[in-house]
């Protein structure tokens, strides 16, 4: 069975039910705990529930000396902007200290962040900045688009033994979607097919993953059959379905939030033609964000940000090529 529930609902569920399973896993960070009544200090106590000062080195450093002793800490970070200014704590020593022990000393925290946020929020909070930590030995990344995957995802991310960075999209906070019953997991490292199709693939992350749907769904009534596939994890990165899918359909358009020259469709569309050039009938395409910040203005924003129709236009012309 499933329930219909929004994306964060889902993603407190499963820090929730991890808690309850797991002793050891501990919640904190900025806004966290701001009374006794928050429904997580009841349910856990300030031992595993706290409010963090504001700052992000000390909120991250904090997790990785708490992981090193045998604690899974989540932190709230809010923002994936705010990461910006501890990148040390996560470069350096998060994603490290696996390899410098040999193994030895593990650092199972998740790093939990929002980004994306297109709703005139401007140049400091709706970035996306997964790409800086895709390329960071021993960082793991993931970024949910549905609420089932929001949810699957983050128990993933508590169990695992290695720092993951998981980032839920802003613009999907309150986007209901069915959560199945149960202690369902999404394993890191797996694409999903979320609409499959024969003539065209589109791959999307986060927010983008939705507009693509869309954008498959006005290209059907034209004739054109879009297989949708979602990453859902940045790193690992499940390059075979990616491919497979790209062999299947022999055209390929990849669509991301983020700006073009620091995209993760940018680094998967050289996974494709390393892979797959000899299937391709048509040359990849990118629908990213233009190489600027992101404007206050709604109508700049809208011009920046990958629309509904450009997604349309693109699908088009990798089918007409």
């Amino acid at each position: 069975m499933a329930r219909e529930i929004p994306y964060i609902q889902a993603i407190m569920e499963a820090i929730t039910e991890e808690m309850q399973r797991d002793p050891n896993v501990i919640f904190y960070g900025q806004e966290q705990a701001v009374s006794d009544e928050d429904p997580m200090v009841v349910a856990f106590g300030r031992k595993r529930v706290r409010p963090t000062p504001i700052s992000e080195t000390a909120e991250i450093g904090m997790a990785v000396g708490a992981a090193m002793v045998g604690l899974r800490p989540v932190v709230e970070l809010l923002m994936t902007d705010f990461i910006l200014v501890a990148l040390d704590q996560v470069v350096n020593e998060a994603a490290r200290v696996y390899f410098k022990t040999a193994g030895r000393v593990k650092v199972p925290i998740v790093l939990k962040a929002g980004y994306g946020f297109a709703a005139g929020w401007s140049v400091q909070h709706a970035n996306c900045w997964y790409n800086l930590f895709m390329g960071v030995p021993g960082l793991k990344v993931v970024v949910p688009s549905t609420a089932a995957d929001a949810k699957g995802l983050m128990k993933a991310a508590i169990r695992d033994d290695n720092p993951v960075l998981y980032l839920h999209h802003y613009m999907l906070t309150l986007v209901p979607g069915p959560v199945p019953d149960g202690d369902v997991v999404v394993p890191i490292g797996v694409a999903d097919v979320k609409r499959p199709g024969r003539d065209v693939t589109i791959i999307a992350t986060g927010w983008m993953v939705q507009r693509s749907l869309e954008a498959a769904d006005l290209l059907a009534r034209e004739g054109i059959d879009v297989e949708v596939v979602d990453p859902r994890s940045l790193a690992p990165l499940d390059v075979d379905t990616l491919v497979a899918s790209v062999e299947k359909t022999r055209r390929v358009v990849l669509v991301d939030q983020a700006p073009r020259h620091a995209s993760a469709a940018a680094l998967i569309a050289a996974e494709i033609a390393e892979r797959a050039f000899g299937a391709l009938a048509a040359p990849p395409r990118l629908v990213t964000a233009l190489d600027t910040s992101v404007p206050y203005s709604k109508p700049l924003e809208d011009a920046v940000i990958p629309s509904v129709e450009r997604i349309v236009q693109a699908v088009r012309e990798v089918v007409q090529a």
